[in-house]
């Protein structure tokens, strides 16, 4: 049986790596000041973040009906099944809008939409899980149910610099900015099943950084009962902060010795909402099904001391 992995650009996949891995894309449509552009074909990461320092209203929209039912077709003419996994229910209405074409002919029973509440880099591990379970013989309703059961197994914590970008889209109101701004307030937000939520809020990075990597442990203690994060994999995300990045990583390879590490890029799209500068990790719980199989994609990512840099 052959399958498909249909995803879009809001896990951090672009058309390059997508066709390399034999992924196929959705590329995330972006509207900059009434103009819209297309992720990573006529809107690359130095265009995006001219656009957004400049004080472009940037903003995301979604796939319309008519793109996916024609990816759809084209892949079922050389597929038998089609594994969708969109940007998390919970910040899009992909999932919802695929549910409702694929619960017709000639879609019902071959295109399998995955409730993954996946965000960024969570959204691409799951890609990559899905590839493998392929290569072990899973077919769509299977993978649907696997990736679906283990969406609560990952967790992403963030700190951006600034609340300007997060007030312009409406997260905080401009009061609690001005607020935050005056008192230099740096927030700590949660990505949990999809929905970003506010959890903390600290004065300077370093107490950002040491807020975050506490409730990873409490996350690795309590829900993934894998307290050296043997079992995880433990990502490390940055916008436009390099050096912070590369810090942070070397403080997360000290902390858990015995953790697979993993740097990238935050997602243009995600970005788009947060602002550059944003340092951010996030732990994922490795698929029972494939603890003994190599699931890490070859573009970019590696262990820390193995590090490298991808995008996600």
């Amino acid at each position: 049986m052959k399958i498909a992995i249909l995803t879009d650009t809001h896990g951090g996949i672009y058309q390059e790596e997508a066709e390399r891995e034999g992924f196929a894309l959705l590329a995330a449509p972006f509207v900059v000041d009434g103009v819209q552009y297309t992720e990573g074909l006529d809107l690359g990461p130095k265009e995006f973040y001219e656009k957004l320092e400049s004080g472009a209203e940037v903003s995301t929209s979604q796939s319309s009906p008519g793109e996916i039912i024609e990816i759809w077709d084209r892949l079922l003419k050389d597929y038998d099944q089609i594994i969708c996994i969109p940007l998390s229910s919970s910040l899009t209405g992909a999932y919802t809008t695929m549910t409702m074409l694929c619960s017709e002919e000639p879609y019902k029973g071959r295109v399998f939409p995955v409730d993954y509440s996946g965000v960024s880099i969570t959204e691409r591990k799951a890609c990559y899980d899905a590839k493998a379970l392929i290569e072990l013989g899973y077919d769509g309703a299977q993978i649907k149910k696997i990736l679906e059961e283990s969406k609560f197994n990952n967790i992403i914590y963030l700190t951006v610099p600034t609340l300007s970008y997060l007030k312009k889209g409406g997260r905080i109101t401009p009061a609690a900015a001005a607020i935050g701004s005056l008192l230099k307030i740096k927030p700590v937000l949660e990505i949990d099943g999809g929905k970003l939520d506010a959890f903390a809020k600290v004065r300077t990075m370093s107490q950002a950084k040491e807020v975050m990597l506490n409730a990873i442990q409490t996350m690795l203690d309590e829900r993934l009962q894998d307290p050296e994060a043997e079992d995880s994999i433990l990502y490390i995300v940055d916008a436009k902060n390099e050096d912070g990045g590369a810090e942070f990583c070397r403080e997360v390879c000290e902390r858990w010795p015995k953790a697979e590490v993993q740097r990238a890029q935050l997602a243009l799209a995600i970005t788009c909402h947060t602002g550059p500068g944003v340092l951010a990790i996030a732990a994922a719980k490795r698929l029972k099904e494939l603890k003994n199989e190599k699931t890490i994609d070859e573009s970019g990512y590696g262990s820390a001391g193995r590090s490298t840099v991808g995008t996600a």
